[in-house]
């Protein structure tokens, strides 16, 4: 196994130059491209194929001639197939849940692992957690990253994990009275339900001991951030990662600026591309993000297509550049009579009308021969039905007026949407069933 050399670099690397960030990026990525083209067969025969060779990346911009790499790539080479060590080198497995087909397969070395708690632990002490507070992991557990990805990061980070994992709604508000955690690490959609249920069970949420929220694995709105703020007076930011690069903690937003997610660019080198043409974009402009890893030994992942939608910016708060909160995903994208639109547009919209719920889901039929989308949204508890007709009508309007399509309607009671425990089921394509 070829073997990364630590940089001559310490704990201060988030405050680096942007000068000694692209060097360390570059000696990372040539290292990177060499391990993955000489220990795992599906990068030499695309690297062959496309004519191109480690040794051809001499500037950053070089990596622009190398192939992509997708998840049907990954699912193609189920299960070990992407792995660059041998077994006995894999400290840990961890897998996607495979509910759109092949689940896609990660490996990690025990130096894979120590960085993965190192840069969790870096997000968190971002996102204002410090040492010895209590942190409650609300993440699923598993072959899914994000609960020990949490887990692990909490703990280098020297704080006290509550590892309670997804569900168990009712446990889960239990142990917050109970055990008074400092942070909760959750995927925003689920936090809503646990809001909902301390709501309805009479408890006031503002008044738990949470002042810090890390929400991820999932697209959320500025709306959202205001909405769990309020309810919970904490403060909440945006944690960003995949299990194909490595898990949470690939991003994260600064508590101080909240104004975008940092990447952690000394283990991650982005690149935001035109998801039609595979086109590099300059930073500042809109397009699917992609990354290459830096650093990983058992899973190196080259230009990998996260599908993800947003834009790089300066750092602010670090220097390290910024990615803008993700606004959808490319295969999450509704096109309704040649309408490109996305959940968190509707979100943002809910969000705008005071007896609507931030709990919904857009459902797409073809009656006739004309496709169809209905917003099946919630009620805000004690709305009147007057009240849920009426904002059904102004939330039609909104849409029609700011997306521009027509789309129906449909209000229901309070908790009748299925509760998400996970990554919340936005879209419900029933197209495909005719």
């Amino acid at each position: 196994m070829t073997s990364l050399q630590d940089p001559p670099t310490n704990g201060a690397v988030e405050f680096a130059s942007r000068d000694e960030i692209s060097s360390l990026q570059l000696d990372r990525l040539r290292w990177s491209l060499q391990h993955a083209y000489d220990n795992v067969p599906h990068y030499q025969a695309s690297f062959d194929a496309a004519g191109v060779h480690p040794s051809d990346l001499k500037s950053l911009e070089d990596l622009a001639k190398f192939p992509f790499t997708t998840k049907g790539d990954l699912r193609r080479n189920y299960p070990f197939g992407m792995f660059a060590v041998p077994h006995e080198h894999v400290s840990r497995i961890h897998a996607s849940s495979g509910t759109t087909g092949q689940p896609t397969v990660v490996g990690y070395t025990k130096r894979d692992l120590d960085n993965w708690a190192d840069l969790v632990a870096r997000s968190l002490r971002a996102a204002g957690v410090r040492s010895g507070d209590k942190v409650h992991v609300a993440y699923g557990y598993g072959l899914f990253t994000g609960g020990l990805g949490a887990h692990y990061g909490a703990e280098r980070l020297g704080a006290t994990v509550i590892p309670m994992s997804g569900g168990m709604t009712e446990r889960q508000i239990q142990l917050i009275e109970d055990f008074k955690p400092d942070a909760i690490m959750v995927t925003p959609s689920y936090m809503l339900t646990i809001i909902d249920a301390m709501i309805s069970k009479g408890i006031d949420p503002s008044a738990t001991s949470l002042r810090t929220g890390v929400f991820g694995a999932e697209p959320w709105t500025e709306q959202m951030r205001t909405e769990i703020e309020q309810q919970l007076g904490m403060d909440a930011v945006d944690i960003y990662g995949l299990s194909e690069i490595m898990g949470p903690g690939v991003a994260q937003e600064c508590v101080e600026t909240k104004d975008g997610l940092h990447i952690w660019e000394d283990h991650f080198y982005p690149e935001i591309i035109d998801p039609v043409t595979g086109m590099v974009l300059p930073d500042g402009e809109e397009g699917e993000l992609v990354f290459t890893s830096l650093t990983k030994e058992a899973l190196p992942i080259i230009r990998y297509r996260t599908r993800d939608l947003t834009r790089l910016l300066p750092g602010t708060a670090r220097t390290m550049r910024r990615m803008q909160k993700v606004t959808g995903r490319t295969d999450d994208m509704i096109i309704l009579r040649g309408v490109n639109l996305f959940p968190t547009q509707i979100e943002e919209l809910i969000l705008t009308v005071p007896a609507l719920a931030p709990q919904f889901q857009c459902i797409l039929d073809r009656p006739g021969r004309m496709d169809r989308l209905t917003v099946r949204v919630e009620a805000r508890p004690g709305a009147s039905s007057d009240e849920m007709l009426r904002a059904a009508a102004d939330l039609r309007e909104l849409i029609k007026n700011r997306i521009g399509v027509t789309v129906l309607v449909d209000p229901v009671e309070p908790g009748n949407l299925e509760r998400s425990i996970g990554k919340a089921r936005r879209i419900i394509d029933n197209r495909t069933a005719r």
